[in-house]
């Protein structure tokens, strides 16, 4: 087993160690895709939503270097017509685009880097077949020509490097280069069984056209079937707290929030896990994503951005064009880019029908919170503040408090209403 091709499934044999809820069914979609012209996926999500988790689970199931009956044997994609007829029969390819990152020398050196360290691989392991020492799309090509394999590419954090080098517009076309080489060439089909691609970013957009068109993708915006695998639905949550005594009310309040067509209820998954683990619910998205991502974005201030983040911490929801976003973190134009790209950081929900974006659950409006304070916001953290007693009083039946903190909670109640 190697690094990079057929590492095996040790990495999903220690998820199902752990605390898992059954997201196997995932397989049976791509088993669905496999040879077809539908076969190349791009899923995008926000951190800690289960997106290496998933690809841990295609690895174990597809490498044919190792036996992963067992680790599937109780899951749904064992009851499944294709779960023996693909399990563990292909080369399978990993690359985990932050591991090249910090590897390389230079992040300059990252895709040359990468294609040099998975070539030696491949040429470990078809000792026979002359394989290019520059090219991965030209090796692959030179193994399928010489032995009629098919390989199945799992790419994690697809778009790292255009969000740790966002303004490296050199390297990101080089790498783009070196993606159309294997999923949009001639020699695409007799090489590239399926592919399946995980992010925080949807495929970066030169104008309105997508630079991997072949690509299927689905995204915070538009999930489509794969939306019961962004995070866990309603029913997994009931029973997980059912199983572990927790609050379900709770759960929902702090957790809740984000809703597709196909499945009203998404749960922050990460989130669920740490309540679950910690015995108490609160917020741990700070684990994830710090205030400090949210402050530079919300203090960009365009076109009225701080007017529509203070009408959302007061309840309300904001229309929203999601068209216009470049899919990277350095083209931002307007208030609507940076909505759109909040969505994908799992900061916002979105609304599909009435194109609408809201905060999505008491977890992330903390987040919102902490971010107004730290940005000076003035007025605007003492106005959140008094809204929350006012609340509490309102609940007591507490008269004299109430009329005490409506005064200080009114700039939240115009700016929301679009008069400050």
């Amino acid at each position: 087993m190697g690094r990079y091709l057929n590492l095996g499934n040790a990495g999903f044999a220690s998820i199902r160690k752990g605390l898992y809820v059954d997201k196997s069914m995932l397989i049976d979609f791509v088993n669905s895709t496999l040879g077809t012209k539908e076969k190349l996926t791009c899923v995008s999500r926000p951190r800690r939503f289960g997106k290496s988790f998933a690809t841990q689970m295609l690895c174990a199931y597809y490498d044919k270097a190792c036996d992963s009956s067992e680790l599937f044997r109780d899951l749904k994609i064992a009851d499944t017509e294709s779960f023996e007829k693909y399990r563990n029969r292909y080369n399978v390819i990993y690359l985990d685009i932050t591991w090249f990152i910090s590897t390389a020398e230079r992040v300059e050196d990252t895709v040359k880097y990468m294609q040099r360290e998975v070539i030696k691989e491949l040429q470990n392991a078809f000792p026979d077949s002359t394989v290019e020492q520059k090219s991965l799309p030209v090796a692959l090509s030179d193994i399928s020509d010489r032995t009629g394999d098919k390989f199945i590419v799992i790419i994690d954090e697809w778009d790292a490097l255009f969000r740790e080098a966002k303004e490296n517009v050199v390297l990101q076309k080089e790498y783009l280069q070196l993606l159309r080489g294997m999923f949009k060439s001639s020699v695409t089909d007799k090489m590239i069984e399926a592919a399946y691609m995980t992010g925080i970013l949807p495929i970066k957009k030169y104008g309105t056209q997508s630079a991997l068109t072949d690509f299927q993708e689905y995204t915070m915006i538009q999930p489509a079937k794969l939306a019961e695998y962004v995070g866990f639905t309603e029913e997994e949550v009931k029973r997980l707290c059912e199983d572990y005594q927790l609050d379900f009310d709770e759960a929902k309040r702090w957790y809740d929030g984000y809703s597709f067509s196909r499945i009203p209820s998404v749960y922050s998954p990460n989130s669920i896990i740490q309540a679950i683990k910690n015995g108490e619910f609160g917020d741990y998205w700070t684990e994830t994503e710090t205030y400090e991502s949210l402050k530079y974005y919300i203090d960009m201030n365009l076109d009225g951005l701080k007017e529509a983040i203070i009408s959302m911490l007061g309840g309300l929801r904001c229309k929203i064009n999601t068209r216009t976003f470049q899919n990277d973190m350095s083209n931002i134009k307007n208030k609507d880019d940076v909505l759109t790209l909040l969505i994908h950081l799992g900061y916002l929900a979105y609304d599909s029908k009435s194109k609408e974006v809201f905060i999505p659950n008491q977890e992330i409006s903390d987040e919102f919170k902490n971010a107004v304070e730290y940005s000076g916001w003035e007025g605007i953290s003492a106005a959140l503040q008094a809204s929350e007693e006012l609340l509490e009083a309102t609940i007591r039946m507490d008269a004299e408090t109430v009329a005490a903190e409506l005064d200080k909670a009114m700039p939240i109640w115009y700016l929301s209403h679009g008069n400050m």
